[in-house]
């Protein structure tokens, strides 16, 4: 992947994750809401960009819909914020890399205090 893509990615993940951050106010957008990564076609037209989603109340589903209905919005706002002349159309995908990293690490640990617990090994 060329050096300018690369940049575009960081710069598209930075801005979103501020007008989430900051701009929508929607109830399914409750919670730690981390964008992962953002994938940028090579003719900059299309962004794909990858959400996780750490809520006790909200479904992350449900987030990532969120995210998809203000996407037009959220292109806009890119529109205006960036200095470039194509700016991508977005398509939220929901990540789950996060949750299962964090599913591994408690399974690891129960696994360990269950070896800890039996005696004379």
């Amino acid at each position: 992947m060329n050096r300018r893509i690369e940049r575009v990615q960081e710069l598209i993940r930075e801005e979103l994750s501020d007008m989430i951050m900051n701009d929508l106010r929607d109830p399914r957008l409750e919670g730690l809401i981390s964008l992962t990564r953002v994938e940028v076609s090579m003719d900059l037209s299309n962004a794909r960009v990858y959400v996780s989603v750490m809520s006790e109340t909200t479904d992350p589903q449900d987030a990532v819909k969120a995210l998809q209905a203000a996407s037009g919005y959220l292109h806009k706002e890119l529109v205006h914020r960036l200095d470039m002349r194509k700016v991508p159309f977005l398509n939220f995908r929901l990540d789950t890399s996060i949750a299962e990293g964090a599913a591994v690490l408690t399974h690891i640990e129960e696994a360990r205090r269950t070896d800890d617990s039996r005696p004379g090994e």
